[in-house]
């Protein structure tokens, strides 16, 4: 083999090329330095994040707005505008700006006091446009400057505990304060004042134009009405207090109390009355005979939570403007009895039967056969009383909705509720049963927001033997509507409970019990108190 000359292997070791070392396991298990773009991606990430989570979390001020206590809160958004959330109604929706972030407004209730304060003092009521606007002033800039503190404070904590170095954590706060400035100069340089009137619905309030008119109507005209029939329940009370004194009926304590109410229609100021009645008059066990809904619809089912919380159970039919979704939804709530097809169930000790409307017509529409079929449900209901009776447990109550079904029961049962008419009625049939029909609890709903003479609320306390389970006497209660401001109960007997009748064994089945036999013109019934307003200063229907 030939040998490589000396001059040639110096040269080649000047050229040598350096090769590098193999890396090691562990070099190998380090990842790459990221690229400039890749970092800045991460902390913008940790900014948005961090900023969302300070708002959530303390980014919401409590803001006192008239006779109303709110919440005021931003979201990120990507379309902006402002959400003005009236529970349970649902929500309006104004294209008030166009930035990054949501103006979030939630009605939470009525003040008492503030609202007492209007009422008492109608005056204010001129200056009320302007002191709405300051406190709005002031609850914006309060939330502004909390708005700051909280996405700050987000994304610099995010930051320390995604970085773990301090200098990277307040460049994610700085970053944070200077996008909310953004989004706030933004915010002010598109605002669109007129947003207002042109609002979109959602949630129960998708049919609102249908239902109470415009935006305005809504949110001004109902505050004043649920305030309105706030105050008037607490009158409920005095006028209980007289008409309990009355020698004709006095109940004891032993006596079941039943409130019937009825064709609600989706009016939330109705809870607050039930719920009151229930605890001044000590009801054992609420009867609904239907129409509690509008529509029907799942939309609406949050409507119903409430009844959970009345102070009583609840014992519905189903009428023409309620669902089977409807059922469904009452059939998984607590302490709620769903009557239909003839079923009966025993509360507070009374057994009920009732049977729900065959029809549903949320469009107050009559369909082919509307009579014929009312008549078949309150023949099918006659029948399970029937055999409920021959079984050794009849029925005390039969519910329905329409009054030409719960005539259908009559000899079978001594008392049917019924609804559907939106009037108070008292009808003794020809084979001795009672028929009670009782007006409308929600005042008709939500339509007596526009309309120019509201439907009054209407419900009633029925007493009830503890022993024979018969109807001894019953108070009808009557509350104005919108802007009217009376209270009426009026206490009436069953006739063998009054001074000097002849006991019978069977309530109703008199012959002075027939339509048109007593003095107050509603059939088989005698006020021991004619209805008396409560003077209130306010203008009178």
């Amino acid at each position: 083999m030939a040998r490589v000359p000396a001059a040639v292997l110096t040269t080649m070791s000047r050229f040598r090329i350096r090769r590098r070392p193999r890396p090691t396991t562990e070099t190998a298990l380090v990842p790459s330095p990221p690229n400039r773009w890749t970092r800045a991606l991460g902390l913008m990430a940790v900014v948005l994040l961090g900023a969302w989570l300070g708002l959530l979390v303390v980014g919401n001020v409590r803001v006192p707005v008239g006779p109303m206590d709110t919440t005021m809160t931003l979201r990120p958004s990507l379309t902006g505008g402002t959400k003005i959330n009236i529970s349970p109604l649902g929500a309006l929706h104004l294209d008030s700006h166009s930035a990054p972030v949501r103006l979030d407004v939630n009605v939470d209730q009525l003040d008492p006091e503030r609202s007492q304060a209007l009422v008492d003092h109608p005056e204010r009521l001129s200056g009320l446009q302007d002191e709405v606007a300051r406190d709005v002033g002031h609850g914006a800039l309060d939330l502004a400057v909390r708005s700051c503190v909280a996405v700050v404070a987000g994304a610099t904590a995010l930051g320390l505990a995604v970085y773990r170095r301090p200098r990277r954590a307040l460049a994610a706060g700085g970053i944070a304060l200077t996008l909310l400035a953004a989004s706030g100069a933004t915010a002010y340089a598109t605002w669109n004042p007129k947003s207002v009137l042109e609002p979109r619905f959602s949630g129960l309030l998708s049919s609102a134009p249908s239902l109470v008119g415009d935006a305005r109507s809504i949110v001004t005209e109902f505050d004043v009405y649920q305030q309105e029939l706030a105050r008037l329940v607490t009158n409920v009370t005095k006028l209980y207090d007289a008409t309990s004194t009355l020698p004709a009926y006095r109940p004891d304590p032993t006596t079941i109390r039943v409130l019937h109410v009825s064709d609600i229609h989706l009016n939330p100021a109705s809870w607050k009355i039930i719920a009151s009645l229930v605890e001044q008059y000590e009801v054992n066990v609420i009867v609904d005979s239907g129409d509690t809904m509008d529509h029907g619809t799942s939309a609406e089912n949050g409507f119903l939570d409430p009844i959970e919380d009345l102070g009583a159970p609840y014992v519905w039919v189903r009428g023409n403007h309620d669902s089977r979704l409807t059922q469904r939804y009452l059939e998984d709530l607590k302490n709620v009895h769903v009557l239909d097809d003839g079923r009966a169930v025993s509360v507070a000790g009374l057994r009920f039967a009732g049977i729900g409307d065959p029809q549903f017509t949320p469009d107050r529409s009559d369909k082919p056969g509307a009579e014929a079929s009312q008549e078949l449900a309150g023949a099918r209901l006659a029948t399970a009383l029937r055999d409920q009776s021959a079984a050794g447990t009849p029925a005390d109550v039969a519910v329905a909705h329409e009054p030409q079904a719960a005539r259908q029961t009559d000899g079978e049962v001594p008392l049917v509720l019924a609804g559907h008419v939106h009037h108070q009625e008292m009808e003794v049939l020809p084979y001795g049963t009672r028929l009670r029909i009782e007006g409308s609890t929600g005042g008709s709903g939500l339509r007596a927001v526009e309309d120019a003479h509201p439907d009054p609320i209407e419900a009633s306390i029925l007493y009830f033997d503890r022993d024979t389970h018969r109807l001894q006497a019953w108070d009808a209660i009557r509350l104005g509507g919108l802007g009217l401001s009376t209270a009426e109960v009026s206490r009436h007997l069953v006739e063998e409970n009054q001074p000097g009748a002849t006991p019978s064994d069977q309530p109703g089945s008199t012959p002075s019990d027939q339509p048109g036999a007593t003095p107050s013109g509603r059939p088989g019934s005698t006020p021991s108190r004619s209805p008396s307003p409560v003077p209130s200063g306010e203008r009178s229907p």
